[in-house]
């Protein structure tokens, strides 16, 4: 029986204990979060596809763990995919899909890791929330968009109950820095009755 990762990712309190989960849980992520039907790489994909049709425009997948959300944007048709992610076994894993122009890997103590004004279109699936990505990434990926630029993400059960994640993305809203597209709540992992909101914000 091999080990089970999913049911102590939300547990998770320091950037080094993240990053270490995600290495150890590389080989058998796919599999196991495939299990539990993970279906927000393609909720992602499928939004951003409508908010924005021109597929040749490249995509920051940020946070693109093994490259699910990578694969998911080339199904809709997008043709030029960089991802970016702290795991160095988890960009092993992303690279050997083949969906990617090019992956970087990040430390979790950049403050700035995108250049400013490099994408107009970052998606970050299952990045920002509780054992994962903490509130202030929003903002640094938010201050890398240029005017008009897109992001778009998710927030899974555990962010949507925290108010330091949805209190971020309402203090873009709230001063018009940002503007909502889209909100789609639906499936996370069915197979662990965990939903998730999908998100389109613009940048003002």
């Amino acid at each position: 029986m091999s080990e089970k990762f999913l049911d102590k990712a939300y547990d998770l309190d320091t950037p080094e204990a993240t990053q270490k989960h995600y290495d150890d849980w590389a080989a058998s992520y796919d599999a196991e979060i495939a299990e539990n039907g993970y279906a927000t790489p393609g909720r992602i994909a499928e939004a951003l596809a409508r908010a924005h049709p021109d597929v040749t425009e490249p995509v920051l997948d940020f946070g693109c763990g093994t490259g699910l959300s990578g694969l998911a944007l080339r199904r809709q048709g997008f043709q030029t995919i960089d991802g970016m992610e702290p795991s160095g076994e988890m960009l092993e894993q992303a690279r050997g899909k083949g969906a990617y122009r090019r992956l970087t890997q990040i430390e979790v103590t950049d403050s700035q890791p995108i250049a400013k004004g490099a994408y107009r279109l970052i998606t970050g699936c299952g990045v920002l929330g509780t054992g994962a990505a903490p509130p202030e990434v929003f903002d640094m990926i938010m201050h890398a968009l240029p005017r008009g630029g897109l992001f778009v993400f998710s927030y899974n059960g555990h962010a949507l109950e925290d108010p330091a994640y949805t209190g971020k993305l309402n203090e873009w809203l709230d001063c018009s820095a940002a503007r909502l597209l889209s909100r789609e709540h639906g499936d996370h992992l069915p197979g662990i009755d965990l939903k998730s909101t999908v998100y389109v914000i613009e940048k003002s």
